[in-house]
């Protein structure tokens, strides 16, 4: 999954720090990720135009919040399927949009669940014109036709237990817990 897509996703709730919107990312998805990520990732947000400074926290922390381009790509990442993604990213997706007030849950499902069924439909139409045309040389790359079929009817699947599972979430704030951690603000001089 895209952590800089997730941070940006959480920043839009309220504006962060570092360690915090560590803490906040891991306690959405479920997924760890190294405070040095965390920092770096904001600085090539900022540097792309996608987060800005929110002034400090009262204990000198700098805190982040998105501009509007990082509010518009955290939008259309949300609404966008994605097959080029594992399986465990588009989990961990769908995992921090449950928790954002808001989200398009039902929305973000049907996007998916249309992506996958179109992709099938292309791999069981290869399928079907494979087996007219298989000859030794083919064999390999039927093997890993076959493996993608399979793992797209078993993403149809998962969705739809997701779909049951994402019905009874429940989207939350931020934690008001902070952690005690954090880069301070740059000196100005």
């Amino acid at each position: 999954m895209s952590v800089r897509l997730s941070l940006l996703a959480i920043l839009d709730r309220g504006a962060c720090y570092g360690s915090q919107l560590r803490a906040e990312y891991e306690r959405r998805t479920g997924a760890r990720v190294n405070v040095g990520q965390v920092y770096t990732t904001l600085e090539r947000l900022e540097r792309d135009g996608l987060v800005t400074g929110a002034g400090i926290d009262d204990e000198a922390r700098v805190l982040w919040e998105p501009t509007e381009a990082g509010r518009n790509e955290v939008r259309t990442w949300l609404s966008t399927a994605s097959l080029a993604e594992g399986r465990d990213d588009v989990a961990l997706k769908v995992a921090l949009a449950v928790t954002l007030p808001g989200a398009d849950i039902g929305g973000i499902l049907f996007a998916q669940r249309a992506a996958v069924r179109a992709a099938l439909a292309e791999a069981e139409a290869e399928a079907e014109t494979e087996s007219e045309e298989r000859d030794a040389d083919a064999v390999p790359a039927a093997i890993v036709r076959a493996a993608r079929r399979a793992r797209l009817a078993a993403d149809l699947r998962w969705l739809d237990e997701v779909a049951v599972l994402a019905a009874g979430a429940t989207a939350f704030d931020l934690s008001e817990d902070r952690p005690r951690r954090g880069r301070p603000a740059r000196s100005l001089g």
